[in-house]
Parts: C-alpha cells; sequence; structure tokens
C-alpha cells in the first residue's frame, strides 16, 4: 500500500461545532475515518493529522518531502497568508492535492486567494468531506 498524508491546518479539529452550515456537522474523527476507508479502498495507507501550529504543519511537509510521501493538505487560513507554507510545498518530491471543505472563492474576499494554489498538483474545494475522497483519487491515480 502507497502511504499518504492528510494534513490538516488550524480550526480544522473544530469540524461538527464550527461554523456546521459551513463545514457540516461532521467530526475530525469522521473525516479521518472517511480517509482511510476511502484510502483502503484505493490501496493508499492513509495518515491524517491535524494541527493547529504552522510550524508543526511545515515539519510534517518536510516529512513527506523527504519521504516521498504524496499529501492531501487543507491548510485552512494558513492558506491565505503562509509563505512559510507554500515555500515547503515547493519542495514536495511527489504530489500534494490542496483541498477545501467549503469554496474559498464563494466566500469572504480575504478567501480568494491561496498563496499555495501554485505549488500545489491542484486544489479541489467546495465538496465538503468529499473534497478529501477526490484528492485521494487523485493521488491514486498520479501515483498509480
Amino acid at each position: 500500500m502507497r502511504a499518504v498524508l492528510v494534513l490538516n491546518g488550524p480550526n480544522l479539529s473544530r469540524l461538527g461545532t464550527r461554523e456546521p452550515d459551513v463545514y457540516g456537522a461532521e467530526t475530525l474523527e469522521d473525516l479521518a475515518a472517511m480517509c482511510r476507508k476511502a484510502g483502503a479502498e484505493l490501496g493508499l495507507d492513509v495518515d491524517v493529522r491535524q494541527t493547529d501550529d504552522e510550524a508543526e504543519l511545515v515539519g510534517w511537509l518536510h516529512e513527506a518531502a523527504d519521504k516521498r510521501l504524496p499529501v492531501v493538505l487543507n491548510p485552512a487560513a494558513f492558506t491565505h497568508y503562509s509563505y512559510a507554507l507554500r515555500d515547503a510545498i515547493a519542495q514536495r518530491t511527489a504530489p500534494l492535492i490542496e483541498v477545501h471543505i467549503s469554496n474559498p472563492a464563494a466566500r469572504e474576499e480575504f478567501r480568494h486567494t491561496s498563496v499555495v494554489a501554485a505549488v500545489a498538483t491542484g486544489t479541489i474545494a467546495g465538496f465538503g468531506l468529499r473534497s478529501y475522497e477526490l484528492a485521494l483519487r487523485a493521488v491514486a491515480d498520479l501515483t498509480a
């Protein structure tokens, strides 16, 4: 099985309680279970992680680059301003799919810019938690 990291940025530990009209009622644990199940069906060994700490997220991206691991990344608020995250993603050695539960382009103006999109393999947004499943399918296709 091919290992893949599913990395989640700030506030995603609050899924299920944070703005359920935007992010839904499912929890981070629900998301992790869904990703592991979808990954197993695709022949992927999925490791789901979440942090509110930018430095920790950068460290995980360095780990992925060093081990040539594909990544599904929801950078959350870091999407819009973290050049440290952007620079870490630029060092990737395997596909990296940027995901968002909501569609940032349909939300507040400050969410319309992603500083990480230009160094990601691609972006999937606006499909709820299904965005992650679509990203895992993309990883499976790109690493076959």
